[in-house]
């Protein structure tokens, strides 16, 4: 509990509705959030009103103050109470009450929203709510032959849209294919590549991680996540989704074309973005060298506790076979000795042992894989479409609006040309016309391409948001290696007094008697070993 309010403690739940709504450190909440906060409360109009006007400082915004204050109202009049002034002196260092507001995620994207609207240079966002977007899921289902072919079908969940769909390979190639001509502007991850024939067990499974990390990363996406192509392909149930999505959106425009932005886009671009762009660029070039190699490392761990697994299997097996063995030991080869007996019991106990310390390595090797190189996938996923966004941002808009103006260059010469030769009134005009029109395709480039640099300013401050996830990736990876670790640690101790057990029966069962041989016993022993 916090207590920095001067009536009542706040309880965690505040807390979380503050960060919902004002993740920002302008520590400011807008009045068209707390409006929609207010009718999540279900009270009837007359008494959000009056809260209104309780917390209300003709500022424009509520502060944490106001926002703590008009929870706990909230929450006394769901109580029945009659709402005033003073409602609140009563709580003086007791927790105030939670209020019920129900299902909150329409309230974090509308503060996303709202928060671009009214900056749209400016993310402001943190990584858990990159995260909060969308949760995908995908399961292979149990494979069915064509009638050609194998095929493999992909059971694809969303917890946003609340949806359970069948997709194949060929369904999420539709969806990128539209996507790359919706979102030109926007990074766009790349598919996992597709195998003709002979994609064996491991190929299935590998590129069905790709399909969840790609399928991630297009859900939550600020932008492309909201748009009707992926709704569509996370919603639709009827056969062939492929063609009817193709046919569905073919003529969709792209983003420059409804964008509201499109049109003040050079407004919305900073004088020194070209410079920016190329420090940032190469930074981000560095990023993804640096996140590839910690990655190499990442799956050396999963390999060597893999094999560490492994080793402990063969390491129980191999002593299990020595402490199975039927052959008699005989008191020649023994000196008489119970010791050999004793270990060979012990073998058998410590098979269940070796075979735990294995399991747990296995279990270890699995939470590395999915909880470290997995997120580490992810980014290296991400860095790589925003380098593909920069390739057609250079080889594109920038290439279309340079070869635009030369041949405005050339039509102007023509022109010029045809001036001093005398003045042949038909070409003159053609030549005027084709300038008009040129003129205006020069100057939707423009547009375009300041459009563009918008966009690819939205998506480096994307990425920076993404390399938080080393945070979580360190920290997940240090959570694992420890409690690995003391796993570890106990099951080994158990192996101690197994051992010490052994080791002191054998202490108390020495032997009385020569050993007894084939041999002459009366050669002296000494001579039996030159």
């Amino acid at each position: 509990m916090a207590s920095d309010q001067s009536f009542g403690s706040v309880p965690q739940f505040y807390n979380e509705i503050y960060n919902i709504i004002c993740p920002t450190s302008k520590q400011q909440v807008d009045r068209d959030i707390f409006v929609k906060l207010l009718i999540k409360s279900s009270l009837p109009s007359h008494t959000l009103i009056a809260i209104w006007d309780l917390v209300d400082k003709k500022q424009g915004y509520l502060t944490r103050n106001g926002l703590y204050k008009s929870l706990a109202l909230i929450a006394l009049a769901q109580q029945g109470k009659q709402i005033g002034e003073t409602i609140l002196d009563t709580y003086n260092g007791q927790d105030l009450p939670k209020p019920l507001l129900g299902d909150l995620s329409d309230l974090r994207e509308l503060s996303m929203k709202l928060r671009r609207v009214k900056n749209p240079t400016r993310l402001e966002m943190e990584y858990s709510e990159i995260c909060s977007y969308d949760t995908i899921n995908i399961e292979i289902i149990p494979e069915k032959k064509g009638l050609f072919l194998k095929h493999v079908e992909y059971e694809i969940s969303s917890q946003r849209q609340k949806t359970q769909v069948r997709r194949r390979y060929n369904d999420f190639v539709a969806l990128h294919d539209l996507l790359l001509l919706r979102f030109p502007y926007r990074s766009i991850p790349r598919l996992p590549p597709k195998r003709m024939m002979g994609a064996d067990a491991e190929f299935i499974e590998e590129r069905r991680r790709c399909l969840k990390r790609y399928l991630t990363l297009i859900c939550r996406h600020p932008i492309i996540s909201e748009d009707r192509i992926v709704s569509f392909f996370l919603s639709f149930v009827g056969q062939d989704a492929q063609s009817k999505m193709r046919e569905s959106f073919r003529n969709v425009p792209d983003e420059y074309v409804v964008s509201e932005l499109a049109l003040r886009a050079k407004e919305l671009v900073p004088l020194d973005t070209h410079i920016q762009y190329s420090s940032n660029r190469e930074q981000i070039g560095q990023f993804h060298a640096s996140v590839c190699h910690i990655k190499e490392i990442a799956e050396r761990i999963v390999s060597g506790t893999k094999l560490y697994s492994q080793d402990m299997t063969e390491f129980g097996r191999e002593l299990t076979v020595l402490s199975t063995e039927k052959a008699s030991e005989s008191a020649w080869g023994t000196g008489g000795s119970k010791n050999w007996f004793l270990t060979k019991k012990t073998f058998r106990i410590l098979q269940k042992n070796f075979a735990a310390l294995s399991e747990s390595l296995s279990t270890q090797t699995n939470n590395v894989d999915d909880g470290v190189v997995e997120d580490l996938n992810l980014l290296v996923d991400f860095l790589i479409a925003y380098k593909d966004l920069c390739d057609r941002h250079e080889k594109g808009v920038q290439q279309d609006h340079q070869r635009a103006l030369t041949k405005m260059l050339s039509i102007k010469k023509k022109l010029a040309v045809n001036s001093v030769r005398g003045p042949d009134l038909t070409t003159t005009d053609l030549l005027e016309t084709r300038i008009v029109e040129h003129e205006n395709q020069i100057l939707n480039m423009e547009n375009r391409n300041y459009f563009s640099l918008h966009c690819i300013h939205m998506e480096t401050q994307l990425v920076y948001i993404y390399m938080d996830l080393l945070h979580k990736v360190v920290q997940t990876l240090a959570e694992l290696q420890t409690d690995g670790h003391n796993q570890l640690s106990k099951l080994w101790e158990e192996f101690q007094p197994i051992l010490n057990k052994t080791f002191q029966k054998s202490v108390k069962s020495p032997t009385n008697s020569r050993p007894t041989s084939p041999i002459n016993t009366d050669i002296p022993s000494n001579y039996l070993y030159h």
